[in-house]
């Protein structure tokens, strides 16, 4: 059975997690359940919340850290003792072996930590009085244009690392040998079980990084005294957009071009080698780099500068960092995806991974390996290549000139479909079939081609030519937040790649030019996510706000058993007190409040709406914030509330005259509208604001609406996603089919499996929009001091299958028979905590 967290707190007695400062009951609770977690091994996985302002991240820090440590002493003593053909030994000879096993593995550590220690002296000395940093040149621009030519094919060596022939060249030369083996150095002490650590964005990992720097820990040596502290060895990892420091690759911008424009400067021929790569004649400064990054607890800007200091490329020197590493930082998609990890030597086997800010970690699996085309693409990659063609066409021989051409057939036939989809519906699936079939596409081996361009830097050299052309020419290319060619590979590597759990999806685009787009969607993320799951000693999913848990084991881990899976929604940190939650079912017996799809244009309703609104707003200080379902729907009801009934003021007069008005827009900065919406609350006017939001929106996840921002936050409605588009069509299809045929395979019934498949789709669909719904609530409190009343307004919330889908610490602060007692009761009960926190 998966391990019960209450149990597990009592066999953890007294275990300190050197927590920095004494941790709240709640804190207690999610470290030890980490601990568990992560001791059990064999695959466990942990799915817990605890709400933001609890302290999540350094809780992680502690618990994870404080594990790895006792983990790395036991070890460390395991590996004290003797073989069984020593110990058949005398013991005076038993008792010098073992001494001198550990006096190596001290000698090793004291050895480790002693240049570690000189390295982070070196760093502080030299942030005193100001590093000197080393003039760097841009690459001098190319006197012809053969840079742009592609190399003889036939003089190509294939690898199977998924690099390229250089980068395997350059890191065998740093000692990483093929395919990344474990550095060599003498002096590096391995880690063997390294924690992999992942975020959604940079930001959030130098948070964590920055909290990271709080605690100390114990020595990792077996009977170490408690006072002799061990530093954290951290390794942010980052992609070659992040860390490169050559001004000439750096500046080209994409992801893409940067990596193909790196490859080209390490090829042997190639007259412009970066002088940055680490070779040879500079291990000296790739080895400082290590014992830098290891000793400092860098982030990735930090990694950069140190890069540019010591004149050795970030990118590929860290890689020496990542043997004596503990803990290694990466954003999701180069955890992700295995191609990624591979190109970075990550290893999951055997390590723990824990994915913070996790309730979004189904999206972003499928984010990762989605794609999209649009017809202005290929028509502007038609035009590129036909340059590049008319330039260096009659140079082509071989490979060269047939894969250029199947290219050029694969841009026509999918611009010939995308053509003809003009005069289709607004929407739909396509089916890959149909895709292909135009000029003959489906003849051609996709996948060969996709890898030719891949390893020819064919994308690179065309638009990198085409660019020059049009400099040449004066004129400004059109902007792109990707290169189009790179985006037509992506969008080709997804074809080839194609399976039961994706389908493509064309979505006309309107425009002064007719355009459409082709997507595709990963409808699961169960394969995708496999590699991680399968791999890792444990994996760790935490969040603010996860809840519901069923999706994460139905869809991430859906063949581990239960006795595998732990699950904990924490309480908040706050009194209860501090809480105040109420479902508005209705605002007078005759009209309940349900903002369903068939029923949210009902003009009396929105009228009823505002007035509850209206009066919410006169008995909550400073700021309240409203979450509607969607952008459209938010736009009616303000159209709705700005018409005036005869000579009576309209509703969004009468709101303005309470609260400074803001609305959130889809087109608009979300930035402007927050400070201006701030500085309302906190100015010198004392009448506070209402910002009018969206749940999914700009203001629905990453800001913090704390203390006066967010006195009150209402929900209207249940933010339903679009069960009429062709996406969720797909997914809700793909769900119940999946189910049926797995439950039918355990043997159940045709009429049951399918029954289960049904609800199994309407379950996803439903715990779909509760993510987004809890998202939105959890703005509101931030911390241990704050507080804030919280309004589900529609009927709907009173459903016991609703309410068990909120997370833990609001289901203990909502009023349970709220629902019953309407608008009148709300007032009484706002009315009755504002002015109880005003006592305060």
């Amino acid at each position: 059975m998966a391990i019960d967290v209450e149990d597990a707190t009592k066999a953890l007695g007294e275990l300190d997690f050197h927590h920095p400062f004494t941790p709240y009951d709640v804190q207690d609770q999610f470290m030890r359940a980490v601990y568990n977690v992560l001791e059990a091994g064999d695959g466990q996985v942990g799915i817990l919340e605890s709400p933001t302002g609890t302290g999540k991240s350094l809780s992680l820090i502690c618990s994870s850290l404080t594990w790895l440590r006792n983990h790395k002493a036991s070890q460390y003593e395991a590996s004290m003792k003797l073989t069984d053909d020593a110990k058949d030994e005398p013991d005076w000879v038993i008792q010098q072996l073992l001494r001198r096993k550990r006096e190596e593995l001290v000698q090793r550590w004291e050895e480790r930590e002693k240049r570690l220690e000189a390295a982070r002296q070196k760093e502080k000395a030299l942030e005193e009085r100001g590093r000197k940093r080393r003039r760097m040149e841009d690459a001098a621009a190319p006197e012809d244009d053969s840079e742009w030519m592609l190399d003889d094919w036939e003089d190509r060596q294939e690898t199977s690392s998924g690099l390229s022939k250089e980068a395997l060249e350059t890191l065998t030369r740093i000692g990483l040998g093929n395919s990344l083996q474990k550095q060599q150095d003498e002096d590096i002490l391995e880690e063997e079980v390294k924690i992999y650590y992942t975020s959604r964005t940079h930001s959030q990992l130098s948070q964590f990084i920055t909290e990271l720097r709080r605690p100390n820990f114990p020595s990792s040596l077996p009977n170490a005294p408690l006072d002799r502290k061990e530093p954290v060895k951290l390794l942010p990892l980052s992609s070659r957009q992040k860390l490169c420091i050559n001004p000439a690759v750096a500046r080209l911008g994409s992801v893409q071009a940067i990596n193909d424009r790196c490859a080209e400067l390490q090829q042997p021929k190639s007259g412009k080698k970066c002088p940055f790569v680490p070779k040879d004649d500079i291990l000296t400064q790739t080895h400082e780099f290590r014992d830098n990054a290891l000793a400092t607890l860098p982030d990735i800007e930090d990694l950069h500068q140190l890069g540019k200091s010591l004149g050795v490329c970030p990118y590929y020197a860290s890689r020496t960092a990542l043997g004596g590493a503990e803990i290694i930082t990466l954003p999701y998609p180069l955890l992700l995806q295995k191609s990624a990890r591979e190109a970075l030597g990550v290893k999951l086997e055997g390590n723990v991974v824990i994915i913070d800010e996790a309730h979004n970690i189904m999206d972003a699996v499928s984010n990762v390996h989605a794609a999209e085309l649009r017809l202005s693409d290929l028509r502007r990659g038609r035009a590129m290549l036909g340059v590049y063609v008319k330039r260096f066409g009659k140079k082509l021989k071989g490979p060269n000139r047939a894969n250029v051409a199947r290219l050029g057939r694969v841009i026509e036939g999918l611009t010939e479909w995308m053509e003809g989809a003009l005069q289709l519906k607004d929407q739909g699936i396509v089916d890959a079939n149909d895709l292909t079939r135009p000029k003959g596409i489906d003849q051609i081996n996709l996948f060969e081609l996709v890898q030719y361009i891949q390893e020819s830097k064919l994308a690179y050299k065309i638009e990198g030519y085409a660019s020059h052309v049009e400099n040449e020419q004066n004129r400004t290319p059109p902007k792109s937040s990707s290169p189009v060619l790179h985006t037509l590979v992506s969008f080709l590597v997804a074809l080839t790649n194609l399976s039961f759990e994706g389908r493509i999806f064309y979505q006309k685009i309107s425009g002064a030019e007719p355009d459409i787009q082709l997507s595709y969607l990963l409808l699961s993320p169960t394969h995708a996510f496999a590699s991680v799951a399968s791999s890792a000693r444990a994996v760790i999913l935490a969040g603010g706000t996860m809840s519901p848990f069923q999706d994460y084991k139905d869809h991430l881990f859906p063949t581990l058993p239960g006795s595998k899976v732990t699950t904990l929604s924490c309480g908040h940190v706050i009194p209860p007190e501090n809480l105040c939650v109420w479902t508005l079912a209705s605002s007078r017996p005759d009209a309940p409040f349900e903002f369903s799809f068939q029923r949210r244009r009902d003009r009396e309703m929105i009228t009823q709406l505002g007035l509850a609104i209206l009066n919410i707003c006169t008995i909550t200080p400073d700021g309240v914030v409203v979450f509607f379902p969607s952008y459209g729907y938010l736009d009616e009801v303000v159209e709705a509330w700005q018409q005036h009934k005869g000579t009576d003021k309209s509703l969004w007069s009468r709101l303005e005259a309470r609260k400074a008005l803001f609305r959130e827009s889809k087109a608009g900065s979300s930035d402007n509208v927050l400070q201006e919406y701030t500085s309302a609350i906190l100015g010198e006017q004392g009448k506070g604001a209402l910002l009018l939001s969206v749940v999914g929106g700009k203001m629905s996840e990453g800001i913090n609406f704390s203390d006066r921002l967010g006195r009150c936050v209402v929900v209207v409605g249940l933010p339903y996603p679009n069960i009429a588009s062709p996406d969720w069509k797909a997914r809700m299809e793909y769900i119940e089919l999946t189910t049926t045929a797995r439950l039918i395979k355990e043997g159940a019934s045709q009429a049951e499996a399918t029954a289960s498949g049904k609800q199994s789709a309407r379950d996803y669909y439903e715990n779909a929009c509760m993510r987004a719904v809890n998202q939105s609530i959890g703005r509101a409190i931030r911390h241990r001091g704050d507080y804030a009343a919280i309004v589900l307004l529609d009927r709907r919330y009173a459903s016991q299958r609703i309410r068990s889908k909120l997370p833990g610490w609001i289901q203990g602060g909502l009023v349970q028979d709220s629902q019953e007692r309407g608008l009148g009761g709300l007032m009484g009960a706002l009315g009755s905590f504002f002015r109880g926190k005003a006592r305060d």
